[in-house]
């Protein structure tokens, strides 16, 4: 919904709306991504609420949210947008009852589909080996592309970061005496990650001889850089790994997420505690990092099929 359609709703919805948007970017610190899909279910629930008639957040009752739900979900929406939707309307009501707007909350008994929750896809030990293989002879050429796709990849695979965050580092956030690195995360929560020799090795070579070369005024102090010399973005990161992980031949898997799946699989593989895989990751809820346990005792029944004789 842009400004004029929004103008288009009862004031009182409107101002609601806008104090909301305020109130994601201000006090919440959402990124961008977030606070569109947040205001865009909102704008749904909304023009949903005034074609019953609603002319307030006041005049929404529990059968409207249900409804607009019931409607979505006739509509074939998947079960991850429901719950996503269902999520937005909670908060959006949770809000205006803090802010005084209503008096009860009527989305505390909404209901709507749980996620369908999917294994992350990762990479075995030997296919990131052989991806880094791959990457370290064509870094030896001295090209500061390939020297900065090395250090790109081992970093993302060291630390398990959002490609978001990784776009983001500047070359002050790194501490090679250390290894690690200082990460602003999402609702921008800072966080200290470290890294290992390899890491470090590819990041020194980027630094020494690939970043300079690459580096064009405007920059300033960003630590990976695209092509034309500027800050990387995230859709260069992506299709970077994308086209890596696609030459690669034996695996179905996409993203830079697939490094962050498989270096948080890896670690609880290894024997790493669950709460220190939370903090590295930046997981608000362990319930989120427990997911990977999963991953791995799926991997560990794979394992036990394929080998054991009575399996």
């Amino acid at each position: 919904m842009d400004s004029e359609e929004r103008a288009a709703l009862p004031p009182a919805l409107a101002d609601a709306a806008a104090a909301f948007e305020r109130y994601l970017r201000l006090e919440r610190g959402r990124s961008e991504h977030t606070v569109r899909a947040y205001l865009g279910d909102l704008d749904a629930l909304l023009i949903h609420a005034v074609a019953e008639g609603s002319t307030s957040v006041a005049d929404l009752e529990l059968g409207s949210l249900r409804r607009w739900l019931g409607e979505q979900s006739n509509a074939g929406l998947a079960r991850s947008t429901l719950a996503r939707r269902a999520a937005t309307a909670r908060s959006f009501t949770a809000w205006a009852l803090r802010e005084e707007i209503i008096t009860v909350d009527p989305s505390l008994r909404l209901k709507a589909p749980q996620r369908e929750k999917k294994l992350p896809a990762v990479l075995q030990q030997q296919q990131v080996q052989r991806l880094l293989d791959e990457l370290i002879a064509a870094a030896q050429t001295r090209d500061p592309v390939a020297i900065r796709d090395l250090a790109i990849v081992e970093l993302l695979y060291a630390t398990g970061i959002r490609v978001g965050e990784l776009a983001g580092l500047d070359v002050a956030d790194i501490n090679r005496e250390r290894r690690t690195l200082k990460v602003l995360g999402k609702g921008n929560k800072e966080r200290t990650v470290p890294f290992g020799v390899p890491a470090d090795r590819a990041l020194g070579d980027w630094l020494d001889f690939g970043r300079g070369t690459l580096l064009k005024p405007g920059a300033g102090a960003a630590l990976f850089l695209g092509k034309r010399g500027g800050r990387i973005d995230q859709r260069a990161v992506r299709t970077v790994v994308d086209r890596l992980l696609q030459a690669m031949g034996d695996t179905s898997a996409t993203g830079p997420h697939t490094l962050r799946h498989s270096a948080a699989t890896h670690l609880l593989d290894g024997g790493a505690d669950l709460r220190a895989v939370q903090e590295i990751l930046g997981h608000t809820s362990l319930a989120t990092t427990q997911l990977y346990t999963h991953v791995s005792v799926e991997r560990l029944r794979d394992s036990y099929r394929t080998a054991h004789p009575r399996a």
